[in-house]
């Protein structure tokens, strides 16, 4: 951690901690439903400064440091952007984060860094996401960041997966000067992070100007390779790499098994977030646009990707889109952020619901969702209250469009064509040391949601920079 003046803070710390707190300022909702574009309007530097003022500089090391699972040294990047030294604040970003301007959006900060913060436990956080994230637009304005690359070693690294996991590994790697070739199913690189998460929480461009970062430093991408089906994991090593990373995420669509769900109208939250979200040229192949939507969505869960789905159907000019969710709010998993802008923006919710059945309308197409309410009883093994059906209480809720956001499953492709590589629950990636991610395949290591099953994109790429660390030792080890 960078030295920030003792006796400043010692006269400080008080008037810090009482200085008012001000909330992100938004685009009106009326507008941003309009288009697809970012939702927080930028910081300007005084306002940047000011909101890094609030931070008290806990000692080292800080709770926010300790909640941020990639360990940012977020006081002394506060110190340095309140002192209007705001690419050098960035580049504290860089030391421990390989997508610092993507975390910065994205992150669910009031789980981690500001849910940490102690001036949450009486008030408001420091606004550390926001801040990061103008951090990382000055610098890429005033001084763009160039990595630090290693001599050549002749090394090569296969990365299964272009998702957060993959592209941190790969950072690493290429800064450590092995040879990186990143594989992917879909066409561009970005995983979750472009087909996954719309332009209003992550605008393509961010990231595509970090991935053109990448690129500079030599990373090499081999898209529209599903491996498993058009290669295996051993052709692929065949081709003379020393080691693969395996960041092949858990993206395959929990499915409900209710009668009617083949039904036209009927979607997967994936399809279509890329098909609502995604532009013509990285399109998937055989993917198309999304047809009229009709005025009737409803999606189905209770997670961050129920609201996305919620969020796009509004921007695509739907009048009513409802959240069917089989428990109460105090239960739901995803962000209360992304809810609130969600209701804000015309989304309604309706709780103790769950769908059983979806029905066609006299052309075949769905026309509703019938329904039955539910109450809450004791907790489950997830701890939340289980819920359970009322006898008798069932209704139909109009639809024209239903989008099932029900959580993922990992994909047991990879188990099942690659010998001596352990798989458990249903296809998640066996690792034999948590640490580094090694697989029961010497030479073969694996991190991110592929692992774990789904969580945030920021534990993600925290496991493939911990799996990169330990394939530049296994490598450095070789002859």
């Amino acid at each position: 951690m960078q030295a920030v003046p003792s006796e400043l803070l010692a006269i400080d710390r008080k008037k810090r901690v009482n200085k008012p707190f001000f909330e992100l300022d938004l685009r009106p909702a009326e507008e941003r439903v309009s288009d697809f574009d970012e939702v927080v309007i930028p910081f300007t530097p005084e306002e940047a400064q000011y909101q890094a003022s609030r931070c008290i500089h806990c000692p080292d090391p800080a709770p926010c440091m300790l909640g941020c699972p990639t360990h940012n040294d977020i006081p002394s990047a506060m110190w340095l952007i309140e002192q209007g030294k705001f690419v050098e604040a960035a580049r504290i970003y860089h030391n421990t984060s390989a997508l610092p301007e993507v975390c910065g959006r994205v992150c669910p900060h009031e789980q981690v860094c500001e849910g940490s913060c102690v001036l949450h436990k009486s008030g408001e956080p420091v606004l550390c996401g926001q801040l990061e994230v103008f951090a990382l637009a000055q610098e890429r304005e005033l001084d763009p960041y160039v990595a630090e690359k290693a001599p050549k070693t002749g090394k090569k690294v296969a990365v299964v997966g272009a998702g957060p996991a993959g592209l941190a590994c790969a950072d690493y790697l290429l800064k450590q000067g092995h040879d990186v070739t990143i594989y992917d199913a879909h066409p561009a690189p970005g995983g979750l992070l472009v087909y996954g998460i719309p332009n209003f929480k992550l605008s393509k461009d961010v990231f595509f100007e970090r991935w053109n970062d990448m690129v500079n430093l030599g990373v090499e991408f081999v898209g529209k390779t599903y491996v498993g089906k058009d290669t295996t994991v051993d052709e692929i090593l065949a081709q003379g790499f020393d080691a693969m990373f395996l960041g092949v995420g858990s993206l395959i669509d929990a499915p409900m098994e209710v009668p009617g769900e083949d039904l036209p109208g009927v979607y997967e939250a994936t399809d279509y977030l890329i098909r609502g979200n995604v532009g013509d040229d990285i399109l998937p192949e055989n993917a198309e646009r999304l047809p009229d939507l009709g005025n009737d969505v409803v999606v189905i869960g209770g997670g961050d990707t129920a609201s996305d789905c919620l969020r796009t159907s509004l921007r695509m000019g739907v009048e009513n889109v409802t959240c069917l969710y089989r428990r109460t709010e105090a239960e739901m998993p995803g962000s209360a952020k992304d809810r609130k802008l969600a209701k804000q923006e015309g989304a309604k919710y309706k709780f103790l619901t769950q769908p059983v059945q979806f029905i066609a309308g006299e052309d075949g197409k769905l026309a509703a969702v019938e329904c039955i309410e539910m109450e809450l009883g004791e907790p489950d093994a997830s701890g939340r209250r289980r819920p359970i059906p009322i006898e008798g209480s069932n209704f139909s809720v109009p639809a024209t469009t239903a989008v099932k956001a029900l959580g993922y499953w990992p994909d047991e492709i990879i188990g099942k064509t690659t010998p001596d590589l352990e798989t458990h629950k249903w296809g998640l990636i066996k690792v034999v040391d948590a640490e580094t991610g090694q697989t029961t395949r010497e030479n073969i290591f694996a991190g991110g949601d592929g692992v774990t099953g789904p969580d945030l994109v920021v534990t993600a790429m925290a496991a493939g920079k911990r799996s990169a660390l330990a394939i530049d030792k296994y490598l450095k080890k070789q002859k």
